[in-house]
């Protein structure tokens, strides 16, 4: 009896902990993820998505993507490397520019 007294409330607090957690990781972390950059494009004045970023940005390269390439791209550089949206972008405008000259 003494021993359910203890492991109760241990095990409530680890289930709560962990779909904490797993809230946290799957959802929560994506959702400030995509709303900082959405944030840091505005503040340079960038009317463009993440995704027509990184379309724009391989279509120059020679490299066209499917949409759902582009989805998997968008979620790794969202997660891992979010500056990299900025650094397409400047290789986007830089290409619009030689192709002007």
């Amino acid at each position: 009896m003494a021993a359910a007294v203890i492991i109760i409330p241990i095990l409530v607090v680890t289930i709560i902990a962990l779909s904490s957690y797993l809230v946290y990781k799957l959802l929560l972390q994506n959702m400030l993820s995509k709303r900082s950059i959405t944030q840091t494009l505005e503040k340079y004045n960038i009317d463009k998505t993440p995704s027509q970023i990184i379309k724009e940005y391989y279509e120059n390269k020679g490299e066209p993507l499917s949409p759902q390439e582009i989805q998997k791209l968008e979620k790794n550089y969202t997660k891992n490397e979010p500056e990299q949206f900025l650094a397409m972008y400047d290789a986007i405008r830089d290409n619009d520019k030689n192709k002007e000259k």
